[in-house]
């Protein structure tokens, strides 16, 4: 009798749900939020699942390690599907090809405007053609072209990676550029310390110019001083 072969497919456990709803919260008082965001107070699961009953809905543990835990009044099966759906949507996300137009005479001004274009793109997780327009004689030149794409790949800097190489197709000279994944991550984590350690200089800077802009609470304004009186 011929052994059993391994199957080809591998078995998923499907996905555990962890979340504690309904007779499942077995604590002694919990915070309750309801079904319109209203505060409901602190209570016990069993009076909060009342209340959930009579709307037709279910109580949810939103914040188990909170004390007591928060919970919420919700449609569960509602708020699954909405997650799953949201879940599925970034994951469906396909990057799409975006263009950028040179042409060789392109000013750094107008480079630089372009260049930050391409860079967005990236960033945003699309392609990017970028492509050399040529006209009547510049077609004589085309390594200026060649010559324009490699510093555009060198200001791009480390987020861009070549997909396709420059190529010829009639009067345009075109390269498809990808993002590096990990150097845009790398790059996003540290323009949002860079917006974070902002933050508090310019609060402090309103807060310098508030106090600059008021008399000083200690000192008379002219108003205020004593006239002093004349001798008799």
């Amino acid at each position: 009798m011929p052994g059993r072969g391994r199957s080809k497919f591998r078995v998923v456990a499907p996905e555990k749900d962890t979340t504690r709803i309904n007779e499942r919260i077995r604590v002694r008082e919990i915070r309750v939020i309801g079904a319109d965001s209203e505060q409901l107070g602190v209570m016990t699961p069993e009076d909060a699942l009342v209340l959930a009953r009579e709307e037709g809905l279910d109580l949810v543990e939103v914040a188990a390690n909170s004390r007591p835990p928060v919970c919420r009044i919700m449609d569960y099966g509602k708020y699954k599907y909405e997650q799953k759906k949201k879940k599925s949507s970034k994951q469906a996300h396909s990057a799409t090809l975006k263009e950028v137009k040179l042409r060789p005479g392109t000013d750094q001004h107008d480079l630089n405007f372009k260049l930050n274009n391409a860079r967005r793109f990236l960033m945003e997780g699309d392609k990017v053609k970028i492509t050399v327009m040529f006209r009547g004689r510049e077609m004589v030149h085309t390594s200026r072209g060649r010559d324009q794409l490699q510093e555009v790949m060198k200001q791009l800097g480390p987020i861009a990676k070549m997909e396709n190489p420059p190529r010829m197709e009639g009067r345009f000279l075109s390269m498809i550029v990808i993002g590096d994944r990990e150097s845009i991550a790398e790059a996003k984590r540290i323009e949002e310390n860079e917006q974070r350690a902002e933050k508090p200089e310019n609060e402090e800077k309103v807060s310098q110019e508030i106090e600059g802009s008021a008399p000083p609470a200690s000192e008379p304004t002219e108003s205020e001083e004593e006239i002093p009186q004349a001798a008799e």
